[in-house]
């Protein structure tokens, strides 16, 4: 592990010291410049491997990025010096968006934890998609997973329309495509995880990911992100739903709404969704329930609160194939990539 690593406790008070979404665009910026020097980006390279197989495709290990770090693909050669096995990036929507008004990103340090509302922020398929392609990380045998949302000015009863387009353009350029369903920040976008809503959008995805790979040659896998706070009704349901419309992964979870375990703490009462420790145990209970009734014919993909090797562990045990990380960055810095690794590594 690069030396520079044990040092992040001490940028990270600095980082701590501005507003969070400044210090999330500095984090990248200095990163990006630390990748483009050839001398730094070898001092801050790590590659720890241990091989797994996820929907089909080879990870140097099962420790991967969260969307949302990099919503518009700038940074994936970058952030894979970090010794990620797989990188997912977006969320990104047909056309840009501003996102919510600012401030729109809060840290609750004592709970580890971060509030968002960022409301899909992003510079649309266009921008997003000539970024992925001037990356190496593909081209060097790395993972990459895009992530796709709906325009929060298209209205509900045409967010198919949005995937759809999200789809045709990204998968050419992706390992593996999530659809991003259960962010609290967009109006009404977590609806389309109920019953009806989600069939209809399933069955547009695989006939449309059907067509493409007719014209391709080559069927990209689908994975659908989805919410913490949902009922066993709820998850039960979607259980049934992914192996019938073809659906190869489930990404658990996405940010919660709820407060219960951040009450008392300054921000608690802003809007959006609660990232880090205190989404841990509501993501371990997805999951498990999921692997109940999935068996193990359909990848999980565990995140939400890993901030130590041994979480991520907890993730794996509840039934998660891989799992990825983005708050638990934010505190720990890259070295919980390795010690993630290197506890799952002996873990039997």
């Amino acid at each position: 592990m690069s030396p520079f690593f044990h040092a992040y406790p001490l940028a990270r008070a600095a980082l701590f010291s501005m507003d969070a979404e400044r210090a999330h665009e500095l984090t990248l910026d200095l990163l990006q410049k630390s990748y483009d020097c050839r001398l730094s980006r070898r001092l801050l390279t790590q590659r720890p491997a241990l091989p797994r197989t996820l929907m089909g495709l080879a990870l140097r290990n099962p420790v991967g990025l969260a969307a949302g770090l990099d919503k518009n693909g700038a940074h994936i050669d970058a952030l894979g010096q970090l010794g990620f096995g797989f990188i997912e990036v977006g969320t990104v929507t047909p056309r840009a968006q501003a996102g919510n008004p600012k401030p729109r990103m809060f840290r609750l340090p004592r709970a580890q934890a971060l509030i968002n509302r960022m409301g899909f922020n992003n510079l649309g398929l266009e921008a997003f998609i000539a970024n992925v392609q001037r990356s190496e990380w593909r081209r060097q045998g790395g993972i990459l997973g895009l992530n796709i949302g709906k325009n929060a000015d298209t209205p509900i009863e045409r967010a198919i329309d949005d995937y759809l387009a999200g789809l045709t353009a990204v998968a050419p350029h992706a390992d593996y495509v999530t659809v991003n369903i259960s962010s609290p920040n967009t109006q009404g976008l977590r609806s389309l995880q109920s019953h009806d809503a989600l069939a209809r959008l399933l069955s547009a995805l695989q006939a449309c990911r059907d067509a493409i790979a007719d014209q391709s040659g080559r069927r990209v896998p689908l994975a659908v992100k989805i919410a913490p706070d949902l009922g066993v009704d709820e998850i039960d349901a979607i259980a049934q739903a992914l192996p019938r419309y073809g659906i190869d992964g489930v990404i658990a979870t996405n940010t919660t709404v709820s407060r219960d375990a951040v009450r008392g703490l300054p921000y608690e009462d802003e809007t959006g969704g609660l990232s880090g420790p205190p989404v841990h145990a509501l993501s371990l209970a997805v999951i498990e329930r999921l692997r109940h009734h999935l068996g193990q014919d359909l990848a999980i993909i565990g995140v939400g609160g890993i901030s130590s090797g041994q979480q991520a562990i907890e993730k794996i045990q509840a039934g998660a194939d891989a799992v990825q990380l983005y708050t638990g960055l934010i505190y720990q810095g890259p070295k919980l990539v390795t010690e993630c690794v290197q506890t799952l590594a002996r873990t039997p």
